[in-house]
């Protein structure tokens, strides 16, 4: 038999005297030793633990060691645990060792514990293990599986210490980590080792432990992280939030409706279906409509419309809509025209998209009425949802290419497949309980009177609403529990773009249907669409429906909470449905085509269908309730509990006695509504039947303090207890719980991690390790446990199927985990860390329980038989199983629960006041486990029980609790500071005191005037504060201490600024006062005001147990009766006093006593010197303008003033610029105070007005760290005051800008030559920037050869300077950005590639990492040496670039708070809106100046620099604040996207700019219906900083009548551009040029720029030297030196040399940094009435230019460019093989009239048409028709320009740009009916595949695979000739060839046009020939008997010459008939 035994010797170095017990654990399986009896400092236990095991020993299994002080009336208290990872026992089979114990904070102990282990294992065989055996284990209290492993799953997360300093190695026996977790789920023998298999998979991975185990031994020297991997997990340090920072929202977050903006973009529709249409799309989302234009005669139309949809709703009804794109053929006035598809997605899938939007996707159009048929076409569009706050970044909108790959750009989210199929959605609905009575009485009693019978008040039916389509069940009359047993089929595309099915009972009404309750079912989580996944399915089940308050009122205030909006307070109804899906095989014949709603009925199903019935039993005992709202605290109050409407007294139904007859004996059924009324009508049928109590007695509250009321359950704490009848699916919620738990633990643990970082303690990757490892351990763990019951009654296909999908995620989450965490690296930490988060979110996912079981509980307060406020309780969360993981996480705890008002009552100011704070035990189970009920509450009570003592007496659950023993506290609140508090006084302030809440106790801080962040310093205490419940469990969840922050207000009462909530420190009596958990560290706690922050709170928390008088005990236990226990010890230390606390130092505070030592933060003296540069847009206080301003400075209690401004209006600057003071401050920065900058107006006789107000929440930045001795100018240092140490390097923007590669294309390659004297680092740097320019070049040379191939282009006309102009270079910039992005993104997806790879190396050990580098040496190497052609031969010039930015200039330069800061500042309360949007309106001016700080004494040296200025401190050479007269050079290039401001949906833009006083309008250049206008427009201000300094561009719409609106504006800081480092005046260009498009626009050439430069820098330079070189700074750089003027004669210069340096000055070494290149910047447009919403962008720059440098050169111009206008002349020579149409109407034969139509794309009001070639036999036309197209286009954006009236009562034109596209149809002429449309060809003539030589060679593949074909473009060849195809679509939606063309395309420009004039069809001049056409096609009213002839007479000559034949025959026969009778009667008579 294996075995593992341990000897445990003994235990030594022990603090005090006392009991001490052991527990000894080997894979979960706990063994504890006898009570070692009042040992001193050496424990000798002398026991042997022995383990059978059954599995081999795995090296990387635990042993875990706990020492207890044993209690026995308190529980233990834990001394210290001992790990160790058993590999050397595994490997050795015996050791012996003493090592040192580690506490709960892992810090070290001296403690020790002295072990020897053996380990037998029987070679190669395996024991058996025998169940029996195994449970005489002497068992832990808590059974066998208990988990007792603490310490490593940190169950107790004590306290926030770290170990101080020491590394935890030194606590560890140097073995192994504990790889497989302690108990590797439970190996006892029953489970095949999963290791093994393990092997195979993962190698690298053992070996990298393999490695480890190396490191290990050699670990002596390296710093901890390197060994870290092989740490013991265990030992995880613990900045735990649980303890201190409990999570309570109190404000509902959903329901509150919020801004929304919809925009969509239909771009183009293509392959529609339906020949020659004239298309509309409409655009429809909820009940929203609207219409693009419609296109005529096209079936690919392009539209390029943008539509905005404005919504305020909550987000779960905005994600509900419907986004609808249809499109409609021939829609008019008259007719609604007819659908041709349709495309459904729901806003919330758009909104969860990236960046919340779909750009430039095709949307799949299908027939809803026909789902047999396949796609009906594409539409092409962008869809974006943008809330509060989000941006959107819409890719960059240039010449956008038209060649889409339509496939792979589908409208459709990641992972969903393009081929979607049909399916049939079943919702069935079986019935309903419980429903509430939707009718007043007094009309049923009428009723009654009348018609004499009591009818139920409801007719319920239900209505389900999917994809924007609503089906309905039949209405069941009148009935509380009606059944419908029907169903309701959706078909719908599936996977659906619609998230959520909505279900809901209605009751029918005359006048109008109410929603009763509403359910959401969530497609997500009922379906699994992995490849193991499953189609949606759920139930039959019930789901349970919550929403207003079951009495009916007429007018109900929540209803909104019945129709699913917001949190429902209260029961409704629960609704027995099942969901399934059906996969449609479109091709059989027999299915419905149409996919409207179909309702059907279905047969019953059984009872037991749901699951069997259980009796539920619930109890509750209400603790405490203390904060009861001073409102309600007059009159008397109970609470009630309901589950269901189980214990509902007030507006719970009452059963129909027909429906109790119905009962049978035997069936249990569902007794929702017999409620008993109250306990004492004694309804104790049976024997021990209980009689459920619901509600506590009434009692009347008593004060707290003058806002709360708390109700005096002092020792007699009231109980409530309900039975409830429900099916029992317990497995569904324990599965749920098990989730939930390890969810939580993870998110416990990740928010530590994240707090470690915050406050930078050490080693957050080790926290994370241990996280990891917890999460890997609790998914082992749940598919141990899930997967039970798994037979039972009324299991649905959804459990099965989501047992197998959580089993399987969660298995490789754990598998997940664990790989992840051997990845944890210091450096690595971050990213892993959101790893883990997403685990996170997966978890929550899936333990959201979709099928309900038990409703949730809710807990009402009512007073004056009125429901005041409620609790909601997930039934799921107090359920109880025999398993620890599977119960619910406050199943039989004391928790904390905030009551809150229902509905639209708790929005606003309302909500945050808390109702009322219970604690309250409640427990939910089976009634069969009733037993344990009581086993959670705090030990020492008595029940007492109902008055009668029946039979059952015994088994009663108690009415209330007496206690009898209870524990006394004193609270210690170190209340020390708070900080950023919410403005609620006018002037922008608060007068702020803190109120501390602790149980029904209640104290204040001192009230500290005018401050958002005070330091109140105080010590509150409270005495004698009694607590209930068992020592273990306050110390592990301590009560909640509620802090709430008040403003004190002269008049009226506080007014609350918000709260939070806190848990203290708790100390028993037996505990040492001392590290590491004492004195406890002070912490942030985050303040919430409703569900926005308001503040930060700095505060600690200890609760100290104040010991027993034995006396009192002895007696104690005489009164408790059954508590006999003979002696009571109480640990060393009991009678120790308290920790004294230090009487008041402060003479002047008085009372009030201050934090102690130990807490408050260690203080160190610092100076602070602050910038005063001037004050900005102050605006009027109290209606007069402020004059005389000056700025108070303030922290921690000392200050600085500025100088005053004597002037406000003449000059906003300050005199004196650079004062300081010194302060002490805490050594901790994250410690220290705010600085408050306050703006006061010095009015007439001495009176202040404080202006407004800014506080500097972290002065970190502003830490000055001084220089390293190795830089050898302090200078350098200064320039990194402001913490911006980044920016010496430049890299505070991305450095994979453009500009550094484009930059460097005009140059030859090669361009950066180092000095090899500099620092190697440095030459590393610019060899990137050599590489980068050769490889950049080569590259586009290639790109410019595969151009030429293609097109033959003549490279002459590409880069003609004449042809070039500043939108050239704009349009090649912009590509230039997008290769950027792109580049970016596969960058990116490098880089994680790279990090895989470096795991798997870092696995294979560290040679392969040695190889690659050499490898990598070789390749760069390789990079920099540019190909030699290329240096032999210069490259033809290129386009020279600037760079574009997609977002404004500041966020790429820092702000340009380079050395300026600008702070706001405030004044006014601050606005109460969700966000602090409304910010903005309390901004009145902003101060500009900056501030250093740093610890004294400063060194010497820098003093000593020459030429320092003592009066300007850290603050040297910054240059002056006078007046400066600056000439201001505004460029808007154009806008894009702007918001609609007309009806129909455009907007008439125009620009306003404003700086200071001078406003220029340009309303007169309104672009007319654009919402993407090109400006191109410049405009010069002159401005005078600093009063007028901030500059504003606007877009306004012009109207023809009223006022113009403001589109969206945005503002520009002037100043801080003007005199940051970074040179924002003008931008500095690529290149130098004196002429042409790229002139130098800067008054100062580079040459002087640099020069300027170096001497503010003070460094060394420039010095030129010959062959092209400059030296600057010990850095020499090369370039050109020649330059060419206008009439290209070449002069030496050093302008290039200059410019190159500058463009590089980022590498000058201390004063570089990136200068500002030649640029457009986008700037987000926003509109002041719809806050934080974009509302368009626009492209512009800004020029400065001092008035005190020479003048600049007059402005570029960037007018539009103007279309050319060219003329398009088609001839079309003949036609071939057209299909036939017509029937002879004599012969039958096949023919048609052939014609050809044709028109430029949006032109189509000019089709022209040829002749008609009559008569076609072959399919053969000849025609030599000229067709002319005039029109307009812009070569850049390769777009038409069109400009027309869009309706008769358009004011003016409107310009469209559109793709040029040649459309050529071919047409049967019809002469009494519509012609018949045969074919088109569209060319898109920038590229068109090239035409067949003859119609042989001309077939469908040139349509078809037009992307593989070269094509040409018309603009470059000019004329081209060819055969080329008609197509068509015939039923099947496949294309067909229904002709061929040859036609002559020749493009000429306008002049050319008029000097070779050609005239229409065959018209002069330059006519065309006759076309030779056979004879047939003559007109036959022409010649008619020619046709005759020809038709007739050819053909049918013989039967022509029979009929005549029988004509006479039939003639002579007639007239013999007609005249026998006559001559008949001549003869008989005679005549």
């Amino acid at each position: 038999m294996m075995a593992l035994v341990v000897h445990l010797k003994k235990v030594s170095h022990l603090r005090g005297k006392g009991d001490r017990i052991a527990k000894v654990s080997f894979r979960g399986l706990p063994l504890c030793s006898r009570v070692a009896e009042n040992c001193g400092d050496v424990a000798h236990f002398n026991e042997t633990f022995r383990w059978p095991i059954a599995s081999r020993l795995d090296e990387n299994e635990m042993l875990e060691i706990q020492v207890f002080n044993y209690s026995k009336v308190f529980s233990n208290r834990l001394v210290g645990t001992f790990c160790m990872v058993l590999q050397k026992v595994a490997e050795e089979g015996h050791l012996e060792l003493t090592d040192t114990l580690i506490d709960e904070n892992n810090t070290s102990i001296k403690t020790s514990v002295t072990i020897e282990i053996r380990y037998q294992a029987m070679d190669g065989s395996t024991g058996t293990w025998i169940d029996g055996e195994f449970l005489e284990v002497p068992d832990d209290r808590d059974g066998v599986f208990a988990f007792e492993t603490d310490s490593l799953l940190s169950g107790q997360s004590h306290g926030s210490g770290t170990s101080h300093g020491r590394s935890l190695h030194g606590s560890i026996p140097t073995f192994r980590k504990a790889g497989k977790g302690v108990f590797s789920a439970m190996k006892l023998g029953k489970i095949k080792n999963s290791k093994d298999d393990h092997k195979r998979d993962e190698p690298a991975v053992l070996d990298m432990e393999d490695l480890d185990r190396k490191a290990k031994r050699l670990a002596g020297t390296l710093e901890p992280d390197t060994i870290s991997l092989a740490s013991v997990t265990a030992v995880t340090t613990n900045v735990s939030n649980k303890r201190s920072k409990p999570d309570i929202k109190m404000e509902p977050g959903s329901g509150r409706p919020v801004d929304y903006q919809i925009s969509i973009t239909v771009v183009e529709a293509r392959q529609l279906i339906g020949l020659n249409m004239d298309p509309v799309v409409c655009v429809e989302v909820g009940d929203d409509k609207k219409y693009t234009s419609m296109k005529e005669s096209t079936n690919c139309p392009y539209y390029n419309e943008y539509f905005v949809f404005d919504f305020h709703v909550p987000p779960d009804v905005l994600f509900d809509k419907i986004i609808k794109l249809s499109v409609i053929h021939s829609k008019n006035l008259l007719r609604s025209g007819t659908l041709v598809g349709t495309f459904k997605m729901d806003v919330g899938t758009v909104y969860f998209q990236p960046e919340h939007q779909f750009y430039h996707k095709w949307a799949i159009l299908s027939d809803p009425d026909d789902i047999t048929a396949g796609c009906k076409g594409y539409v092409k569009c962008d869809i974006a949802v943008v809330g509060k706050g989000d941006n959107i970044k819409t890719p960059h909108k240039a010449n956008e290419t038209d060649e889409d790959d339509i496939e792979g750009n589908l409208l459709l989210p990641e992972g969903i497949p393009a081929e979607r199929q049909w399916a049939r959605f079943y919702v069935k609905i079986y019935r309903a309980e419980g429903l509430p009575k939707m009718n007043t009485t007094i009309m049923a009693n009428v009723k009654k009177a009348f018609i004499g019978e009591n009818r139920d008040l409801v007719d319920p039916y239900v209505q389900v609403q999917f994809a924007g389509q609503k089906g309905k069940t039949s209405v069941q009359k009148s009935s509380y529990e009606p059944i419908w047993n029907e169903q309701i089929v959706f078909t719908e595309l599936f996977p659906p773009l619609c998230k959520r099915i909505k279900v809901q009972i209605r009751d029918s009404d005359k006048v109008n249907d109410v929603a009763i309750g509403t359910h959401f079912i969530d497609l997500r989580k009922i379906s699994n669409d992995g490849d193991k996944g499953f189609l949606p399915t759920l139930g039959p089940a019930w789901v349970n429906m919550y929403g207003s308050t079951r009495q009916y009122t007429l007018m109900d205030e929540h209803q909104d909470l019945n129709e699913g909006i917001g949190e429902g307070v209260s029961f409704r109804a629960r609704l027995l449905v099942s969901v399934a899906v059906e996969i449609l095989d479109t091709t059989s014949p027999e299915i419905i085509s149409s996919s409207d709603v179909q309702v059907e009925g279905v047969s019953n199903i059984s009872e037991s269908a749901t699951g069997k019935m259980e009796e539920f039993f619930l109890f509750g005992s209400f603790l405490e309730a203390t904060m009861v709202d001073r409102k309600i605290g007059d009159k008397p109050i109970t609470f009630e509990i309901t589950i269901g409407n189980y214990g509902n007294q007030i507006d719970g139904v009452s059963k129909s006695p027909a429906a109790k007859k119905k009962k049978k004996d035997g069936e249990n059924e569902e007794d929702e509504n017999e409620l008993i009324l109250n306990s004492s009508e004694d309804e104790a049928e049976e024997e021990g039947d209980l009689v459920s109590v619901s509600t506590t007695p009434l009692m009347k509250p008593v004060i707290t303090d003058r806002n709360y009321f708390h109700l005096p359950y002092f020792e007699k704490k009231p109980c409530v207890y309900i039975k409830s009848w429900w099916q029992d699916q317990r497995r569904r919620l324990y599965n749920s719980n098990i989730m939930d738990k390890i969810a939580d633990k993870l998110e416990e643990g990740l928010n530590d991690v994240q707090e470690i970082i915050k406050t930078e303690k050490a080693f957050p990757e080790r926290r994370l390790r241990g996280v990891l490892e917890e999460l890997s351990v609790g998914c082992s763990r749940f598919v141990a446990l899930a997967n039970k019951d798994v037979n039972l009654a009324g299991r649905t296909k959804l459990d099965r199927e989501r047992l197998k999908s959580c089993m399987r995620e969660l298995d490789s989450m754990g598998q997940q985990a664990k790989q992840l965490r051997t990845q944890v690296k210091k450096n690595t930490v971050k990213d892993r860390l959101k790893l883990a988060q997403s685990f996170l979110q997966r978890l929550r996912f899936l333990a959201d329980e979709p099928q309900h079981s038990i409703p949730d509980v809710f807990i009402w307060m009512m007073s004056n038989n009125k429901r005041i406020a409620y609790a909601r309780i997930p039934s799921k969360d107090i359920l109880y199983s025999t398993v620890e993981e599977e119960t619910g996480k406050d199943c039989g705890k004391v928790k904390a629960a905030f009551l809150k008002l229902p509905g639209k009552k708790s929005f606003g100011p309302a909500g945050w006041t808390v109702q009322a704070k219970l604690e309250l035990y409640l427990w939910l189970g089976v009634n069969r486990q009733r037993k344990d009920f009581l086993s959670g509450l705090p030990n020492g009570f008595e029940e007492v029980k109902a008055v009668e003592g029946g039979p059952g007496f015994l088994s009663l659950p108690p009415l209330s609790l007496v206690y009898s023993m209870k524990q006394v506290f004193q609270l210690r609140a170190h209340m020390y500071q708070a900080r950023s508090l919410f403005a609620a006084d006018s002037s922008g302030l608060s007068d702020p005191f803190a109120r501390v809440f602790f149980s029904t106790h209640s104290q204040v801080t001192e009230v500290l005037s005018e401050t958002l962040c005070p330091t109140w310093d105080q010590l509150l205490v409270f005495d004698d504060v009694e607590l209930f419940g068992e020592a273990s469990e306050l110390r592990e969840d301590p009560p909640i201490i509620v802090v709430e922050i008040y403003d004190q207000d002269t008049v009226g009462k506080a007014e609350f600024i918000g709260r939070t909530f806190a848990k203290p420190t708790i100390k028993m009596c037996d505990e040492h006062y001392g590290p590491p958990r004492f004195p406890p560290q002070l912490e942030y706690f985050q303040i919430y005001r409703g569900n926005c922050t308001a503040g930060e709170l700095l505060a600690a928390f200890e609760l100290l147990q104040i010991p027993f008088d034995s006396e009192e005990i002895r007696r104690a236990l005489i009164a408790v009766h059954d508590f006999a226990v003979p002696k009571i010890k109480i640990g060393q230390g009991g009678k120790a006093d308290l920790p004294p606390i230090e009487g008041s130092t402060d003479s002047e505070r008085g009372p009030i006593l201050p934090v102690p030592l130990g807490i408050r933060p260690v203080l160190s003296r610092y100076r602070i010197e602050v910038l005063f540069w001037g004050l900005r847009d102050l605006k009027r206080i109290n209606l007069a303008q402020v004059d005389r301003p000056r700025v108070d400075i303030e922290c921690a209690g000392r200050g600085v003033q500025s100088a005053l401004i004597q002037n406000y209006k003449k000059n906003p600057n300050f005199s004196t610029l650079v004062k300081w003071f010194e302060v002490d401050l805490p050594e901790n920065e994250l410690l220290h105070p705010p600085l408050n900058i306050r703006v006061v107006d010095c009015r007439a006789f001495g009176r202040y007005i404080l202006v407004g107000t800014h506080a500097v929440s972290s002065l970190r930045r502003f830490i000055y760290s001084p220089p390293d001795k190795t830089s050898n100018n302090w200078a350098s240092a200064a320039k990194l005051m402001n913490g911006y140490m980044v920016l010496t390097d430049g890299s505070t923007q991305p450095r994979s800008l453009p500009s550094l590669s484009s930059r460097t294309f005009s140059r030859p390659a090669g361009d950066v030559i180092v000095n090899l004297d500099t620092e190697p680092q440095i030459r590393k740097m610019d060899t990137v920037v050599k590489l980068d320019a050769t490889e950049e070049e080569s590259d586009k040379e290639k790109k410019k050869k595969k151009k030429k191939k293609k097109g033959g282009l003549d490279e002459e006309e590409e880069t003609d300077e004449r042809v070039l102009d500043w939108w050239s270079k704009y349009f090649a910039s912009i590509e230039t950005l997008k290769e950027a992005l792109r580049t970016q993104e596969a960058a990116h997806a490098e880089a994680e590639e790279r990090e895989d790879l470096e795991i798997a190396a870092e696995v294979a050990g560290s040679k392969i990492k040695e190889k690659s580098r050499e490898k990598k040496g070789v390749k760069d190497k390789k990079k920099g040496q540019p190909p030699e052609s290329s240096e032999k031969q210069p490259l033809k010039a290129k386009v020279d670039e600037l760079v574009v930015f997609n977002k404004e200039l500041e966020s790429e330069f820092g702000n340009f708070e380079d050395w300026l800061h600008t702070f706001n500042l405030y004044r006014g309360k601050a606005g109460d809106d969700d966000e602090h949007a409304l910010d903005d309106d309390r901004i009145v001016g902003r101060f500009k100046g900056s501030l250093c700080m740093y610890k004294l004494p400063l060194s010497e040296e820098i003093t000593r620099e020459a030429g320092y200025d003592p009066n300007m401190g850290m603050f040297q050479s910054i240059p002056h604040n006078d007046p400066i007269n600056v000439l201001v050079r505004i460029y808007v290039v154009r806008a894009t996207d702007l918001h609609p401001a007309d009806i129909n949906g455009k907007a008439d833009p125009y620009i306003v700019i404003r700086l200071g006083k001078t406003e220029v309008k340009d309303k007169e250049n309104y672009i007319s219906k654009q919402l993407n206008p090109v400006f191109g427009k410049s405009f010069d201000i002159e401005a005078t900083f600093p009063m007028e300094s901030m500059l504003t561009v606007s877009v306004y719409d012009w109207d023809l009548v009223g006022t113009d609106d403001l589109i969206g504006e945005t503002k520009i800081d002037l100043e801080n551009r003007f005199y940051s480092k970074f040179r924002a005046t003008c931008g500095i260009s690529s290149s130098y040029s004196v002429h042409g498009y790229n002139i130098w626009r800067d008054p100062m050439k580079p040459t002087q720029i640099l020069t300027r430069l170096c001497k503010e820098g003070k460094i060394d330079g420039p010095h030129y030297g010959p062959g092209g070189k400059v030296k600057v700074a010990n850095r020499i750089f090369t370039g050109p030196t020649e330059i060419e003027d206008e009439n290209g004669l070449k002069k030496q210069t050093e302008e290039h040399l200059a410019l190159t340096v500058l463009n590089h000055w980022e590498e000058i070494p201390r004063v570089g940094c990136k200068l500002v290149p030649e640029h457009v910047e986008t700037r987000p447009l926003l509109n002041p009435d719809k806050p934080g919403i974009e509302q368009g962008r626009i492209e512009m720059w800004v020029d400065m230019f001092p008035s005190d440098m020479p003048a600049p050169g007059p402005a570029l111009d960037i007018s539009p460019r103007k279309p050319k206008r060219y003329e398009l002349r088609v001839i079309i020579w003949n036609t071939d093989e057209v299909i036939l149409e017509d029937d002879d109407y004599f012969t039958g034969e096949k023919s048609s009239d052939i014609f050809v139509r044709g028109w430029l794309k949006g032109q189509q009001e000019d089709k022209q048409d040829t002749d008609v070639h009559y008569h076609s036999l072959t399919g053969e036309g000849n025609f030599n028709w000229r067709f002319v197209f005039p029109f307009e286009y812009l070569v850049a954006e390769e777009k038409i320009v069109i400009s027309k009236k869009e309706s008769m009562f358009s004011w003016d034109e409107t310009e469209y740009k559109i793709p040029p596209r040649l459309t050529l149809q071919v047409w049967d002429a019809d002469h009494f009916s519509a012609d018949d449309f045969l074919g088109a060809i569209e060319l898109d003539l920038n590229r068109f595949p090239r035409g067949a030589k003859t119609a042989k060679q001309c077939s469908l593949d040139m349509i078809r695979n037009e992307h593989e074909l070269p094509t040409i473009s018309i603009f470059k060849q000019k004329r081209v000739k060819g055969w080329w195809p008609f197509v068509a679509r015939d039923e099947n939606d496949e294309m067909e060839l229904t002709g061929k063309v040859e036609a002559e395309l020749h493009l000429v420009t306008a002049e050319e046009a008029e000097k070779s004039p050609v005239g229409l069809g065959r018209n002069e001049p330059d006519p065309l020939e006759k076309p030779n056409r056979p004879d047939t096609s003559l007109m036959w009213f022409l010649g008619p008997l020619k046709s005759i002839r020809y038709f007739i007479w050819h053909n049918y000559r013989w039967l022509i010459l029979k009929a005549l034949g029988l004509i006479l025959l039939l003639l002579m026969l007639g007239l013999f008939l007609y005249s026998i009778p006559g001559y008949l009667v001549k003869k008989l008579l005679g005549a």
